[in-house]
């Protein structure tokens, strides 16, 4: 596992009226150090949003619909996994929060039928003056992710 990711189950309350769950609380430092922003997207099936990473700001992230294959790089030279690489699924199949920290490349593939909705949190305000976001394109040759659905 990357140095730094961290992953939170969702606990579901249900009844007969549905259910309740906490994502994001206070009380939880080692997910969200610092609250700046929480932002909702949604992807259509088969679309790839990759790559891009910070340097100031960590990312929280959380499908509540749809489902994704989310891939991370390490492309902090300081870190124990520099270079390593991570894939998580995540949505209505495995409900988690996943914390990528700064400097973790990241990105998703939607997959399935149906769109995929990603509600994320970060922990600064987006600003359009100095955006905080840094591009690799999807098919990086460092990254060398194959993006290919292997067990059809």
């Amino acid at each position: 596992m990357i140095e730094g990711v961290k992953i939170k189950p969702i606990q579901r309350h249900c009844d007969d009226r549905g259910f309740f769950a906490e994502l994001v609380r206070d009380d939880e430092p080692e997910l969200l150090t610092k609250f700046g922003q929480a932002s909702w997207s949604m992807s259509y099936p088969g679309v790839i949003k990759a790559f891009h990473y910070h340097e100031k700001q960590d990312d929280l992230w959380f499908f509540p619909s749809g489902h994704a294959q989310v891939v991370l790089f390490d492309l902090r030279k300081e870190a124990s996994s520099y270079g390593m690489t991570d894939v998580y699924y995540m949505g209505e199949s495995n409900q988690c929060l996943l914390l990528i920290p700064k400097g973790v490349a990241h990105g998703y593939r939607v997959l399935g039928e149906v769109p995929a909705t990603i509600i994320y949190f970060t922990t600064e305000s987006y600003d359009a003056e100095k955006p905080d976001e840094f591009r690799i394109p999807w098919n990086s040759e460092e990254i060398g992710f194959d993006w290919e659905t292997r067990f059809k």
